[in-house]
C-alpha cells in the first residue's frame, strides 16, 4: 500500500468513526483509552504554561483533547496524513493531508510533540528529524507506539481474516451482483447461499464478526433492494466491497507499523541521529491484561 492509498484508508476509517464512534478495538478493550489518557496527563506535568504542542497522526484529536483538559492554556495543533478528519474539539486546530516526514512548520515552533500510534507509520529517521527540527531546544516528545505481540494487532488481524473470508474466499459481493441478472427470469428473492452466509460467517468467526457484518449487509441489500433498479443495488454492493477493502488496507498498514515499532534498534538509531535523547520507555497495559504499547519520552 502506497502513502496515497494509506491516506484514503484512514480517511475512510475516520469517516466511519464520525458516524458511529469507537476505534480499532472491541468494546472489551476500551479501557486502553483510559490508560493512554492517564499516560498523557503524566506527560503534561512540567510542560510550560501556554506550551505549544504538536500532535502527529492526530486523527480525532483525542490526545490533544486530553491535554486540553489538563490545561486549557496549552496551544494545541494536530496534523494527520488522512485528508479528511473529524471536527476537533473547540480550541484545537487540526490539519489533514500532512505527512510526518514533511511538517509545514518553522524550526523551533513547538515546546512538545506527541504521537499516539502514529510515529511508527512513517519513516522513522525522517520523522524523527522533522520532530527535532520543529521542536524548540529542551522540548519534550511523547510517543505511544504499538507492540506486535499486543491485543490491538491481534484483534485487527482476526478482523482482516474475517473480511477476506467474506470478500475473497466466499466472494459474497460478486455473487450478490451476479444474482441481480436472475431478476430478468423472475427470481427476486435472496439466493439461498447468500441468505445462509451470515449464519456461516457467525459460526466461523463469531456472531458480530466482520464476516457476519459483510454477509448480513449483502443479504439485506439484496432483500431490501428487491424492487429497486439492479444498478442501484449493484452500486450499494460495490460500496460494501470498497469499505471492506479500505479496512484491509488500514490493517495492513497497522501490521507494518507494528513491525517498525518492534525494531527497537531502528527507533533508537533514528532518535540518536536526529539529536533526540530517549529518557524513558514504559510498557502500557490495562490491569491484568497483556501490554498493548510502549510510552517513550524523549528530549531535544
Amino acid at each position: 500500500m502506497n502513502r496515497e492509498q494509506e491516506a484514503k484508508a484512514w480517511s475512510a476509517f475516520w469517516a466511519g468513526e464520525r458516524r458511529k464512534g469507537g476505534g480499532c478495538l472491541p468494546d472489551a478493550w476500551q479501557g486502553i483509552d483510559r490508560v493512554q489518557a492517564e499516560a498523557w496527563r503524566r506527560f503534561a506535568d512540567g510542560l510550560p504554561d501556554k506550551a505549544r504542542i504538536l500532535d502527529l497522526g492526530t486523527g480525532d484529536a483525542r490526545v490533544l483533547a486530553t491535554l486540553k483538559a489538563v490545561s486549557p492554556r496549552f496551544r494545541l495543533q494536530g496534523v494527520d496524513l488522512a485528508p479528511e478528519l473529524p471536527d476537533p474539539p473547540q480550541g484545537i486546530r487540526t490539519r489533514g493531508g500532512v505527512a510526518m516526514e514533511d511538517l509545514p512548520f518553522d524550526d523551533d515552533s513547538f515546546d512538545a510533540v506527541t504521537a499516539q500510534f502514529a510515529f511508527e507509520y512513517g519513516d522513522p529517521a525522517r520523522v524523527a528529524a522533522e520532530i527535532a527540527r520543529v521542536l524548540a531546544p529542551g522540548g519534550k516528545v511523547g510517543l505511544i507506539t504499538h507492540r506486535g505481540d499486543g491485543p490491538i494487532l491481534a484483534h485487527n488481524i482476526a478482523r482482516r481474516d474475517a473480511i477476506r473470508w467474506a470478500i475473497d474466499e466466499q466472494e459474497l459481493v460478486e455473487k450478490g451482483k451476479k444474482s441481480l441478472a436472475l431478476r430478468a427470469l423472475g427470481q427476486v428473492g435472496v439466493p439461498p447461499a447468500l441468505a445462509a452466509a451470515p449464519g456461516e460467517g457467525a459460526r466461523k468467526f463469531g456472531p458480530r464478526s466482520a464476516a457476519w457484518e459483510i454477509a448480513e449487509a449483502v443479504r439485506q441489500t439484496l432483500a431490501m433492494g428487491a424492487r429497486d433498479h439492479p444498478a442501484n443495488v449493484s452500486a450499494t454492493l460495490d460500496r460494501i466491497a470498497a469499505q471492506a477493502r479500505n479496512e484491509v488496507g488500514r490493517i495492513d498498514s497497522l501490521e507494518a507499523a507494528c513491525h517498525t515499532a518492534d525494531d527497537a534498534a531502528l527507533l533508537e538509531r533514528a532518535f540518536a541521529e536526529a539529536g533526540l535523547a530517549q529518557r524513558d520507555v514504559a510498557e502500557l497495559a490495562e490491569p491484568g491484561r497483556p501490554p498493548f504499547g510502549h510510552f517513550r519520552i524523549l528530549t531535544r
